[in-house]
């Protein structure tokens, strides 16, 4: 891991009136540069050839000749062969003063070793938490949930599934997304495992490291939290959910349809493609913020100096109102691109102006600037 001391010699020669805002071109990288520039800081955006369009031509900035913003918000943009290849850029992002918001592309491209060993430009949050995304990691989210009282559905193993599960692992051929799927007894479970090894969609390998645990029966909530060293503060800035391929489809039809489905249509996929917006009744928002308390406590402890800035706890809701998380993003989560420009419900009302999580972490670095403390906020 960098030591921090050394992140914090970089940011000695940075010239703090010239800072941009830098992040990989994928995720929430919209939200990100969006706020950057509702904040008046300039931004950086890292593409891949072939996926770099939207950057460099659909949402490029125009400003006037006195820097004031017309359109758009990417203001420049760095095209690489690979993403990976920010690691050969670092000098170049360092004379730009250039402070990185880490998003899942990020880790996912670049490798968690190489994000935590040789990217030596700002981070503009937790450095050290971005493992605990790696599910499997000895103290990975799980770990961390236990160690924080926090909770999350249990984990059963394959002979002893009595109840419906969902099992997690990577997809086989889209190596980024998800190979999940259901099962509602250990025959089910042995059954689905074969017959998605002999269509590819999962591999022996993966299977052999998944996780299985109970299906929480329930609505999703993402709740996109901030966290302010600055202010000691925990913000709710909103809620998104999410739209998967192919389950959102084979939700949407009647069941008689369902039933006559083929074996390559049967078993859904969790591809996410999309977000939306959501609120929580009132009297459930103390339960989130007692879950958001936890979570950053335990991060202060076992992940010193804990988490900083954005951080998602997706969860799902039982019958009875009990909230349980099923996966955390330890930095920007990746359904805040809904809130881009009107902002977060919550955030919203919170900041009386338009707050959505981009802003709010923009915000955040420019009140860093302002108070001298930049060093409180990246790692």
């Amino acid at each position: 891991m960098i030591d921090r001391s050394r992140i914090y010699e970089i940011l000695d020669g940075y010239e703090m009136d010239d800072v941009r805002i830098g992040m990989i071109a994928s995720h929430s990288a919209l939200d990100v540069a969006d706020g950057a520039v509702e904040e008046g800081f300039r931004t950086l955006a890292v593409c891949q050839e072939g996926r770099e369009r939207t950057y460099v031509k659909y949402f490029r900035a125009e400003r006037a000749p006195d820097g004031r913003i017309i359109t758009g918000m990417i203001d420049e943009v760095v095209v690489l062969k690979r993403f990976k290849d920010i690691l050969d850029q670092q000098d170049m992002l360092l004379r730009k003063n250039v402070l990185f918001v880490p998003n899942r592309s990020f880790t996912s491209y670049c490798g968690i070793d190489s994000v935590e060993d040789e990217f030596e430009v700002p981070l503009v949050g937790s450095r050290n938490l971005l493992r605990s995304e790696e599910r499997g990691d000895k103290m990975d989210y799980y770990w961390l949930l236990e160690k924080a009282g926090l909770p999350y559905p249990e984990q059963i193993e394959p002979d002893e599934i009595d109840c419906l599960v969902i099992v997690k692992l990577p997809h086989a051929v889209k190596t980024l997304e998800r190979g999940f799927f259901t099962a509602a007894s250990a025959e089910e479970y042995y059954e689905k495992s074969e017959l998605l090894l002999r269509q590819g969609v999962i591999d022996s390998d993966g299977l052999e490291l998944a996780r299985i645990e109970r299906y929480i029966i329930g609505p999703v909530f993402n709740l996109d939290f901030f966290y302010s060293p600055l202010r000691d503060r925990i913000e709710l800035l909103g809620i998104d959910w999410r739209f998967e391929t192919s389950l959102d489809g084979h939700v949407r039809l009647p069941a008689p349809q369902q039933l006559r489905l083929n074996e390559k249509q049967i078993n859904p996929e969790y591809t996410v493609c999309g977000h939306n917006s959501a609120t929580l009744r009132e009297s459930l928002l103390e339960k989130a913020f007692d879950l958001a308390e936890k979570y950053v406590a335990a991060t202060k402890e076992y992940y010193p100096p804990g988490i900083i800035g954005p951080f998602c706890l997706q969860t799902c809701v039982d019958k009875d109102l009990n909230f349980y998380i099923y996966d955390v993003a330890p930095r920007i989560g990746g359904g805040t691109n809904i809130h881009m420009a009107v902002g977060h419900p919550y955030g919203n009302a919170l900041w009386r102006t338009n707050m959505s999580t981009g802003r709010r972490l923009a915000k955040e670095v420019r009140l860093a600037i302002e108070s001298d403390s930049l060093r409180k906020i990246v790692t």
